[in-house]
């Protein structure tokens, strides 16, 4: 199932696999389902979880004082990052790019599957092991 990040959290929702089948992820609560994820569909069938390719900033530091800075700046305003050896990737917004710019990194447009660092509160990893219920209703809806 490729799913862009903010496909990816998830509580109830009808969704789509990528062979066109339609599956109702029901949870007792919210969870973050990850690149490489697996879902346990209730007839044993398994669903994997890809991260979908997205518009991104790739951002470069100085050096390591000046990422750590920068990594904190985005941080500060609640935003999703992927910290990677080589710089910080976050989705495109164009106030955080002019930011970031003026504070001396260098921005540049990538698309890419965006893997986020988890939040400290968000929980353990939802794969392995939870059930999700395969839908066979073709007109039910997404209920969020």
């Amino acid at each position: 199932m490729l799913l862009a990040h903010d496909e990816r959290h998830v509580r109830r929702r009808v969704m789509e696999t990528t062979d066109g089948q339609r599956v109702l992820v029901d949870l007792p609560e919210p969870v973050m389902l990850n690149h490489g994820d697996l879902l346990v569909l209730d007839n044993g069938a398994e669903v994997w979880i890809e991260a979908a390719e997205e518009a991104l900033y790739d951002v470069q530091a100085r050096d390591l004082v000046h990422q750590a800075e920068l990594a904190w700046h985005i941080g500060n305003r609640h935003l999703a990052a992927e910290i990677q050896p080589e710089g910080i990737r976050i989705l495109q917004d164009h106030v955080i790019r002019t930011m970031l710019e003026k504070l001396g990194a260098t921005v540049s447009e990538v698309r890419a599957p965006f893997v986020p660092v988890r939040g400290a509160y968000s929980g353990t990893s939802a794969s392995h092991g939870h059930h999700h219920h395969h839908n066979h209703d073709k007109n039910d809806t997404d209920h969020g």
